[in-house]
């Protein structure tokens, strides 16, 4: 369905695959890059979900996308995972600009594509010109009525726990939810700083709630968020690349990072004419 090519390599030290159509870029997109963060729950994931989240996308958009394998446990912790994004997105500065990047990610993925959000702003680098977070949360967990409803219609994830000031996953063992390169909704300053997010998910994914919550805080926040929902589908329902409804998500959000790269460059232009 999605004739590509793969490469494995490093990029700022940091082991990724990249992932080129096999037609290659489009000329408006010879100097954009979409990182992608798979999803797994910062568990597992990696080269399989990377490739069912960068292959659609690179072939369908005709753009380079190069997906990270950030630290897991039992040798990663936070922000592990955000310092392994922070140093692939630092060494394509070097070539690319901020506005020319785009990041996004599935479940995990997604939530970790918020992290980076923050962590850039923490350690001063420029933010991305355009975020996606597909079946994510801006929290550090999935809460919420979806949460608690999906698992008893047959969704994959089971009923979350209750809520604790500490996060029960070996990931997050030294980390506090209100800490915001943890969960970026808790603080309307941050998100205030987001680049345009685009968020989408299904009616009967256990993340729903909490898509749903980021919007909105996003929006209270003054930030450009674009929330997508798709009836009845459940939580990463984009891992099956050939129902209509996924080709519509890949399309969707494709169209979202050409239109934000498309905007931030058209001041730049008309200051030069």
């Amino acid at each position: 369905m999605h004739p590509v090519t793969i490469t494995n390599g490093t990029v700022g030290g940091v082991e990724v695959m990249t992932v080129l159509p096999r037609q290659g870029a489009s000329p408006k997109n010879a100097d954009r890059v979409l990182i992608n963060l798979h999803g797994g729950g910062f568990s597992s994931g990696w080269p399989f979900f990377s490739q069912l989240e960068s292959i659609p996308i690179a072939a369908r958009g005709r753009i380079k996308v190069i997906s990270v394998n950030y630290r897991m446990p039992p040798q990663g912790r936070h922000p592990d995972a955000s310092e392994d994004v922070a140093a692939v997105y630092r060494e394509l500065l070097k070539t690319h600009k901020a506005r020319d990047i785009g990041i996004y990610g599935c479940s995990a993925g997604g939530m970790l594509t918020g992290m980076a959000v923050a962590w850039f702003d923490q350690v001063g680098l420029p933010q991305p010109g355009a975020v996606a977070i597909i079946s994510g949360s801006l929290g550090a967990a999935f809460q919420g009525d979806s949460a608690q409803i999906t698992p008893y219609l047959g969704g994959k994830l089971g009923v979350p726990a209750p809520l604790t000031e500490t996060i029960p996953h070996p990931y997050f063992s030294a980390a506090s939810r209100r800490d915001p390169t943890v969960a970026p909704v808790v603080s309307p300053a941050l998100l205030a700083k987001f680049p345009p997010t685009f968020i989408a998910t299904g009616t009967r994914a256990a993340d729903m709630s909490s898509s749903v919550h980021a919007h909105i805080q996003l929006l209270k926040a003054g930030a450009d968020a674009r929330l997508h929902l798709w009836d009845g589908l459940e939580h990463c329902f984009t891992y099956n690349p050939q129902p209509p409804e996924s080709l519509e998500a890949f399309d969707l959000m494709i169209r979202f990072f050409d239109a934000q790269m498309d905007r931030t460059e058209r001041p730049l232009s008309s200051a030069r004419r």
